[in-house]
């Protein structure tokens, strides 16, 4: 079992610091944007501009400044208090389980499902349940090694950040572990989805510990996210 960290003192900033949200670069941070629009959250002019290399940015509150960092950082940030809340998919949680995030607020955008797929000619012809052992290719190995150990497998992981549908055509392994969102880039590389692990949707979520040291701060930004979940009608989730 992983040993819980230590986080360093940024989780307990000083009050009059600006709190930092940290939000995942790509498809999830296009999708937020009328989210963070009925929150009240006007990141500064150059916040959508690709050509910008700025990754901290203020915003039209002097108490809030947004990250842009890669989806699976969100969580690391916010769990060593460098940013007292973020967004990040339910996969990222899934994945690195630290104790030290609170994901109060399921936000309903970034719908995909982590899935097992494998090559489209072999689904089906080996029965999981008879392997001791299974080569998989993932950027989840936490995930993966915990799925398939519960199923009496014991995972060789082959851990890749990328292009993880070329392992099993280069030899790699047998199968793989990915997140799947229309399932058109399996088909396109001979895979076959044969099983979901879990569906994904997008968190908020927050530091504990800065959740103890600025509730005020921080519990007021839950309370604007969860009136614009309300405004939508989507049924605020824990």
């Amino acid at each position: 079992m992983d040993q819980p960290i230590t986080l360093p003192n940024a989780a307990a900033a000083d009050d009059a610091a600006p709190l930092v949200l940290a939000l995942p670069k790509g498809r999830i941070l296009k999708e937020l944007g009328p989210m963070l629009a009925r929150t009240g959250i006007v990141p500064a002019e150059d916040f959508h501009a690709e050509s910008s290399r700025r990754l901290r940015f203020e915003t039209n509150h002097p108490g809030l400044d947004v990250v842009r960092v890669r989806s699976f950082d969100v969580a690391t940030f916010v769990a060593f208090g460098a940013a007292q809340i973020g967004i990040c998919g339910a996969d990222v949680l899934m994945e690195f389980d630290y104790p030290e995030i609170y994901a109060p607020l399921d936000l309903g955008i970034g719908r995909c499902r982590v899935s097992v797929a494998e090559p489209v000619e072999s689904a089906g012809q080996h029965a999981l349940g008879r392997e001791s052992r299974l080569a998989v290719a993932t950027k989840y190995p936490n995930v993966a090694r915990r799925h398939f150990a519960a199923r009496g497998i014991q995972a060789e992981v082959v851990h890749l950040n990328g292009a993880m549908e070329l392992a099993p055509s280069l030899g790699l392994s047998r199968l793989i572990v990915d997140l799947v969102q229309t399932g058109s880039t399996l088909k396109a590389n001979g895979l076959v989805e044969t099983e979901v692990i879990a569906q994904v949707t997008s968190r908020l979520i927050v530091n504990r510990t800065a959740l103890k040291t600025r509730p005020e701060a921080i519990g007021a930004w839950l309370a604007r996210f969860r009136a614009a979940l309300a405004a939508t009608g989507t049924e605020p989730a824990a």
